[in-house]
C-alpha cells in the first residue's frame, strides 16, 4: 500500500484537516500520479455536508486532479513516467454495459465509481479518496492526457467544470448559427461562455448582477442581459436556441423558458436544492425541452482537453494554500471567486 497525505473530513459537516491514509499499490493497468493541483468544486462542500446523500467518512474531496505520472503498471500502454495527466469525476465503471461500451462511463447502467465518496465495487472494494492529497493511483482507462501547452493549475477545473459544460454543448451540437444563453456566470458558467464562443455560437450571459457584464465581455460573450431589467428581458423573449443553466440555487424555470425560441432547449447542469418546478405550458407552447447532463465520458473528456489545447482554453482561477480551504468554501458559497479555486498541493 502507498502512504498518502491528504486533507479529510472525519465526519459530516466537519472541518477538513490533515489525514494520512493508504492507497492501493500500482497494479498492472494502473498509473500513479503525483498530484500538483486540485480544483475546488461546489460539490466538494455539498458532499462533506451530506447535502445530496449520506457520505462515506473519512472523506477526502477533490475530482479536478492534475499532476505528473511517477509510476506505471507493467501493462500500461498509453502513459509513461513523466507525462502530465488528469483524473476527473470518475475512476471506474462496470465497463460492460451499453453506456460504458459507448464511451459514456459516467452514465454506467450498473453505477459509476466516483473519484471520492464511493466504494470501488469493480476493483478493490475500498473507499475512493480524492484530489485533496499528494498522490492518486488510477486505472489508465480512467486517466487523461494533459498537454504541456496548457497552464497546469488552470487546467484542473476542466476535469469537472470544463467537461460538464463542454459535453452538453457538443451533444446538442451547439455552434455556428445558434444563439446560446449562459445562465449564471460562475465556475461552470464562465467555462460555458468560453466553449460556446470557441464553438462558434453567439453567446449571451444571463445574470441578476449588472457587475458581471464587464467579466462576461472579457470572457468573449457577445451580449449580457440583466434578468431583473424588464426592458432587457422583453427584448430577449423567444430569442435563444439554447440556454445552458449552471445555477445551483432555486430559480424560476418558467421565466427562463420564455426566452427560448420554438424548439428551444434548456440544458440543466446545475443542481438546485429544491429541484425543478415549472408549468407544463412553458414547454407545450413552443415545443420546448428541458434536459440535463452530467459530466462526460473519458473519451469525451480527452476530446475536451485536446480542444482546450488547440484553442488555448483554461479556467480563470485563484490559487490557494490547502490550509485556506474553508475560507475558499465560505467565499465560494457567497459567489466571491473569479471563477474557480485551485489548491496548490505543494502546500499540503
Amino acid at each position: 500500500m502507498i502512504t498518502t497525505k491528504g486533507y479529510a473530513a472525519q465526519t459530516a459537516n466537519a472541518t477538513l484537516a490533515p489525514w494520512n491514509f493508504e492507497r492501493r499499490d500500482v497494479g498492472s493497468h494502473d498509473v500513479q500520479i503525483e498530484i500538483l493541483f486540485s480544483g475546488v468544486c461546489h460539490s466538494d462542500l455539498a458532499q462533506i455536508n451530506n447535502e445530496w446523500f449520506p457520505g462515506i467518512f473519512p472523506m477526502v474531496p477533490g475530482h479536478e486532479i492534475v499532476g505528473r505520472i511517477i509510476k506505471i503498471g507493467d501493462h500500461v500502454r498509453n502513459f509513461k513516467i513523466g507525462d502530465l495527466a488528469g483524473v476527473g469525476t470518475l475512476v471506474n465503471s462496470c465497463r460492460k454495459c451499453s453506456h460504458c461500451n459507448d464511451g459514456l462511463e459516467v452514465y454506467c447502467e450498473n453505477g459509476v465509481i466516483t473519484t471520492y465518496n464511493g466504494i470501488d465495487k469493480y476493483g478493490d472494494n475500498l473507499p475512493t479518496y480524492g484530489g485533496y492529497s499528494n498522490t492518486i493511483v488510477t486505472d489508465e482507462a480512467f486517466t487523461v492526457h494533459i498537454s504541456e501547452k496548457l497552464d497546469l493549475a488552470a487546467t484542473a477545473p476542466l476535469l469537472c467544470a470544463g467537461i460538464t459544460t463542454y459535453s452538453p454543448l457538443k451533444h446538442w451540437k451547439v455552434g455556428k448559427g445558434h444563439k446560446l444563453a449562459v445562465l449564471g456566470l460562475g465556475g461552470l458558467g464562465h467555462m460555458a461562455v468560453k466553449f460556446g464562443v470557441a464553438l462558434g455560437a453567439e453567446v449571451t450571459v444571463l445574470s441578476t448582477s449588472p457587475k458581471k457584464a464587464a467579466d462576461a465581455a472579457k470572457l468573449g460573450a457577445h451580449d449580457f442581459i440583466v434578468t431583473t431589467d424588464a426592458a432587457q428581458v422583453e427584448k430577449a423573449k423567444a430569442s435563444f436556441d439554447f440556454i445552458i443553466d449552471t445555477v445551483s440555487a432555486e430559480h424560476d424555470f418558467d421565466f427562463y423558458l420564455s426566452l427560448l425560441k420554438l424548439d428551444g432547449v434548456h440544458i440543466c447542469v446545475g443542481v438546485p436544492p429544491e429541484g425543478i418546478h415549472l408549468n407544463a405550458f412553458s414547454l407545450l407552447m413552443g415545443r420546448k425541452s428541458i434536459v440535463g447532463s452530467a459530466s462526460g465520458g473519458i473519451a469525451e473528456t480527452q476530446e475536451m482537453l485536446d480542444f482546450c489545447a488547440e484553442h488555448n482554453i483554461t479556467a480563470d482561477i485563484e490559487l490557494i494554500d490547502i490550509k485556506d480551504i474553508h475560507k475558499a468554501f465560505d467565499r465560494m458559497e457567497k459567489g466571491d471567486v473569479r471563477y474557480r479555486f485551485v489548491i496548490d498541493i505543494s502546500t499540503l
